[in-house]
């Protein structure tokens, strides 16, 4: 999957392009909406609270930084004289596990209230009344998916297309 950038300048011009882009098979729930908090976007498909904010980046670095503090501590107290010979392999590779989970516990808590990184070139736009629209597409349908809005709605500007997306949770 890839994920489709435009900025539309009204919630009519939003509302216009889900109707379209529904009509034309893509599930409402891969169309997901930014708007400033003075803009009512009514029954349009709002982002929610994992894409506004940083969370799926915030899990994936916390999942290699807290393994790795994990199996330093691990280490630490294998030399540790007395301590080492209780630490085991197995017992380094649960804390290196436990590690992990709580670094991504900790940060993931963090980044629910940080805005998404991946938004903030579009945080301007966003502030002054304008609304992104995130698409998220198979690769193959990306060119069909740009030119029918492109196409039909000349006020939509094409921002970006995401190189990729991360493993996403359902509703991301």
């Amino acid at each position: 999957m890839k994920r489709i950038y435009f900025l539309l300048p009204t919630v009519q011009s939003a509302a216009s392009i889900v109707t379209e882009l529904v009509g034309n098979g893509v599930p409402e729930k891969h169309i997901h909406l930014i708007a400033n908090e003075n803009t009512s976007l009514e029954d349009l498909p709002e982002a929610t609270l994992l894409q506004k904010s940083d969370f799926i980046p915030a899990v994936e670095r916390g999942i290699p930084i807290g393994g790795t503090t994990g199996l330093l501590a691990g280490l630490v107290a294998m030399a540790i004289p007395g301590f080492g010979a209780i630490v085991s392999g197995g017992a380094l590779i649960a804390v290196t596990l436990a590690g992990a989970g709580v670094g991504t516990l900790l940060s993931s808590m963090v980044a629910l209230e940080i805005p998404n990184s991946r938004h903030k070139a579009y945080q301007d736009a966003i502030d002054k009344g304008e609304i992104l629209m995130l698409i998220d597409t198979p690769k193959d349908q990306v060119g069909h998916m740009t030119e029918l809005v492109i196409r039909h709605h000349a006020e939509a500007e094409l921002e970006d297309i995401e190189p990729r997306l991360p493993l996403l949770p359902p509703g991301y």
